[in-house]
């Protein structure tokens, strides 16, 4: 995980453009889908926080009164509780920098949990998923963003052409970084993605489990709580 988490310092000042820039804006409405879908609630755990749109969003929009992040990248986070400061929201949102494979958390913490297109990069999936349920409350719900790969032969054209040909222009220029969009393009494609990713959380004690696709298949929205 260390070497993700080097990865994603390495570009941290920069992968909110990049995010936004190679998705064409449409990852901030996949966000807010995610938050919608959510009941409210006292706590939410966003796993994978990144720089903390998930818990920004959710509290700015009444889902929780409090939000904890936690990521393996420091960079990461400290762009975060930036964007957590400029938002004035210090006392309701909390930024940790912590593995899921071993969360620093009690059994049945938190009301819901979210992970933002960040349970590909878990080296430990089923670690980190089975921590995610240990923490979760009892009817806790679970939501998780994901990037996908099209199943339209059509709609799959296009993306492979978007995906080799145009944004590695674009994450050339806004990080510099071959590595991190490398990692990026191979970790979409090689993902378990749909019943598949349904599979891997019931085996981790999740039930309830569903999956909606977004935006052509391009980003799927799976759903799950713990009984």
């Amino acid at each position: 995980m260390e070497g993700i988490g080097a990865l994603f310092d390495s570009i941290s000042n920069r992968y909110d453009r990049f995010n936004h820039t190679s998705s064409l804006g449409i990852d901030r409405a996949w966000r807010r889908k995610a938050i919608k879908s959510l009941p409210k609630c006292k706590t939410i755990l966003d796993v994978a926080t990144g720089t903390a749109d998930l818990c920004i969003g959710a509290v700015k929009r009444g889902k929780t009164e409090r939000a904890v992040g936690i990521d393996i990248s420091e960079g990461m986070l400290d762009v975060g509780r930036e964007k957590v400061r400029k938002s004035g929201l210090e006392g309701s949102v909390q930024l940790i920098l912590a593995d899921c494979a071993k969360l620093p958390f009690a059994d049945n913490s938190f009301d819901a949990i979210t992970c933002g297109y960040g349970v590909r990069n878990f080296a430990e999936l089923d670690n980190c998923l089975s921590e995610m349920y240990r923490v979760l409350k009892p009817d806790g719900q679970l939501r998780i963003l994901e990037f996908t790969y099209p199943q339209s032969r059509f709609v799959r054209f296009f993306y492979d052409f978007y995906f080799t040909r145009i944004v590695p222009k674009i994450g050339r220029k806004l990080t510099d970084n071959d590595e991190a969009f490398a990692y990026f393009v191979n970790s979409v494609k090689n993902f378990a993605k749909g019943n598949d990713f349904l599979a891997i959380l019931e085996r981790n004690g999740f039930s309830d489990t569903s999956f909606k696709s977004q935006t052509f298949g391009i980003s799927t929205l799976y759903s799950a709580c713990k009984r």
